[in-house]
């Protein structure tokens, strides 16, 4: 694996906004609620995207993001979703100018989800458990993208009665958020200590399943669709504590970040990268667009002063370690501490991000600091990214 630039890929990101805005700019409207840029989002992903299915799939689960201190930032309650406040999605659906995303166990009629679902759910994997389990890896979660993928088929069923054919406004008026996903499917057996170059032999596979969802979803008449790549995992807090190292050589200067993981998230995103530059290809009548979620959040962690965050590889939520985690407490378990001001922190839990590093994330992305070109400040019709926040949340069945 070689290192490569985290931005490679970046072009076209949210494109399709810069195209609305201009047309709702030429078209000169009255003064009146811009429009959103989409009818609806429809997501896919692990407990970075998951907005509140977990608690559906796992019912009797007692993992403490069901409670608080999940969610104490912006909800007052715990949601579902795996930080302290909004995640990247809310961050997007409301510069759409869009209500947050149900999840999309929470609803059973088609009014439910005409402004889009949430099909993400924390634990999930790309591939099916049978793959690890053929590798000798005891894969504990159920959630995997062609389930995902099953429930947005019945889903679409509800939507569109008559059939896929009779669905075309609902698939071309629709923004595709396909990931973020696939970390999972190499997080759980590095933390279970499974050799390095065998886990880096499971990225290929990965990004095949990624590009045969992103090609089933554009057979179903998907025209604009989001990938994001994977996060730098060297600065993940509970990384940094497993894989902890005396060796200067092991950490990148300019982060403090463990470098080898770092590079490892590289190398699944190049990837991505080169998949859906093929995909371009062969779909020319469709946006792919690549979400460099690397490079946005390297900002934060070279930078973090310029964000307001003081403590960018620390959780706040945890304890032990100096990274705020440690092998007997974890957020909401054990004797676990919790800091004062979690924006002043890059993770919430050890593991995911807090509600200030999703918020930089998608800073990035919708002000075209990750995109080519860049999305315009002027003439644009949704909703600028200072003003967010006062979304009306859908209300749990």
């Amino acid at each position: 694996m070689g290192s490569s630039p985290s931005g490679g890929g970046r072009a076209r990101l949210l494109f399709p906004m810069v195209v609305a805005a201009a047309a709702a700019a030429l078209a000169g409207a009255a003064p009146a609620p811009a429009p959103a840029c989409y009818a609806r989002v429809f997501s896919f992903g692990d407990s970075l995207a998951d907005t509140g299915n977990r608690r559906f799939v796992y019912p009797n689960d007692s993992d403490p993001v069901l409670r608080l201190p999940y969610g104490e930032t912006f909800f007052d309650r715990a949601t579902g979703r795996f930080s302290d406040g909004r995640i990247v999605l809310d961050f997007l659906a409301d510069a759409l100018g869009l209500p947050f995303v149900r999840p999309y166990l929470s609803g059973r009629r088609a009014e439910d989800f005409a402004r889009g679902a949430n099909f993400a759910v924390g634990g999930a994997t790309a591939l099916a458990p049978e793959f690890f389990r053929d590798r000798g890896f005891n894969m504990s979660n159920v959630v995997h993208l062609d389930m995902e993928m099953k429930w947005f088929r019945d889903m679409i069923g509800l939507l569109c009665p008559d059939g896929i054919a009779g669905c075309s406004d609902v698939m071309n008026q629709s923004l595709f958020l396909v990931g973020e996903i696939g970390g999972n499917d190499y997080n759980l057996p590095l933390l279970e200590r499974m050799p390095l170059d065998v886990v880096i032999a499971f990225a290929p596979i990965v990004i095949a399943k990624i590009s045969s969802t992103i090609t089933e979803l554009i057979g179903l008449g998907a025209k604009t669709l989001v990938v994001p790549g994977n996060l730098p995992i060297g600065c993940i807090p509970n990384y940094m504590f497993v894989f902890r190292s005396d060796s200067k050589e092991d950490y990148e200067a300019e982060t403090g970040c463990i470098g080898w993981l770092n590079e490892f998230a590289r190398y699944h995103n190049r990837l991505l990268i080169e998949e859906l530059e093929r995909l371009r290809e062969l779909h020319p009548g469709v946006t792919i667009i690549y979400a460099d979620y690397y490079g946005a959040a390297m900002e934060v962690f070279v930078s973090p002063q310029q964000y307001g965050i003081e403590h960018p590889l620390v959780a706040c939520c945890g304890g032990g370690h100096p990274h705020g985690v440690g092998a007997s407490a974890r957020c909401g378990r054990g004797k676990y501490s919790l800091c004062r001001n979690p924006e002043k922190y890059g993770s919430w839990d050890g593991l995911h991000p807090s509600e200030a590093l999703y918020r930089a994330i998608a800073t990035g992305l919708l002000r075209g600091s990750y995109t080519q070109p860049p999305i315009p400040t002027t003439a644009n019709s949704c909703t600028p990214l200072t003003e967010l926040g006062y979304s009306t949340e859908y209300k749990p069945l």
